[in-house]
């Protein structure tokens, strides 16, 4: 696990755009196309994909776990050094809730929270189709919203990486005015003492703003895990709250 300083977090190397922003533009080209020819671009289709030999319905407007590859990725890190088998356990933007059956396997509760109705619909579906419905919740609403006065050990999070408004559901998966700093002030608000929060990010998208936010909202930032493909890089975060200037 490497750890960042302050000055350092703007700067994530494993977030870094690529260095050659042409070539790399024409790659996702061909993998758009690629894509199209083997039916993959059909996002808002009803799919049954399987991430590590589990098995998740992915319904229109949802979130795909596979085809972006963050949810996946995320998931694949939530193994028993991550998740205690006493934790509550909060999936913020929970999409098909891959991320959350993925802890449930492990923790003693998992809340799911999706501002898309389908994908609290959708979550619950998978968790019952993995045999984890009675340590999983899903719940609607807006980030924090749904877990007022709730504290957790483990806060996950795919966060929509492009700044604009969305244009519906399934775009508010990619697109929002303000998530980065919304997120960073409520996560500290509901961690429980000692917790941590993974996020994962992309160079695809708005790495820096959240970066800049968890800096702001004074958060050690260690990467767990990165990874770099054909047009992206990607890594998992810890967060960890540091002291209040102050604070005793």
């Amino acid at each position: 696990m490497v750890e960042l300083t302050h000055a350092q977090s703007g700067d994530v190397a494993a977030l870094r755009s690529p260095r050659f922003p042409r070539v790399t533009k024409l790659v996702g080209r061909a993998m758009n196309g690629a894509y199209r020819l083997t039916g993959r671009h059909r996002y808002d289709d009803f799919r049954l994909e399987r991430v590590a030999n589990l098995p998740f319905l992915v319904v229109p407007s949802v979130f795909n776990p596979k085809l972006p590859r963050t949810g996946a990725f995320l998931a694949a890190q939530l193994d028993a050094r991550i998740v205690a088998p006493d934790a509550q356990v909060l999936d913020m933007g929970t999409g098909s809730g891959v991320c959350a059956v993925f802890a449930a396997l492990r923790a003693q509760r998992v809340v799911a929270v999706d501002i898309n109705p389908a994908a609290v619909r959708c979550a619950s579906i998978n968790a019952a189709l993995n045999g984890v419905q009675h340590r999983m919740e899903a719940r609607h609403g807006d980030l924090f919203a749904p877990v007022a006065g709730e504290h957790f050990d483990l806060i996950l999070f795919n966060p929509p990486f492009l700044r604009g408004r969305p244009r519906d559901d399934r775009d508010r998966a990619w697109r929002s005015l303000d998530v980065a700093e919304r997120f960073a002030v409520g996560m500290r608000q509901h961690l429980a003492p000692g917790g941590a929060a993974l996020v994962v990010l992309s160079s695809f998208g708005g790495s820096r703003q959240f970066l800049e936010e968890f800096r702001r909202q004074r958060l050690r930032v260690t990467v767990l895990a990165a990874k770099r493909l054909l047009t992206e890089r990607i890594a998992v975060l810890r967060l960890e709250p540091l002291p209040r200037p102050g604070a005793p």
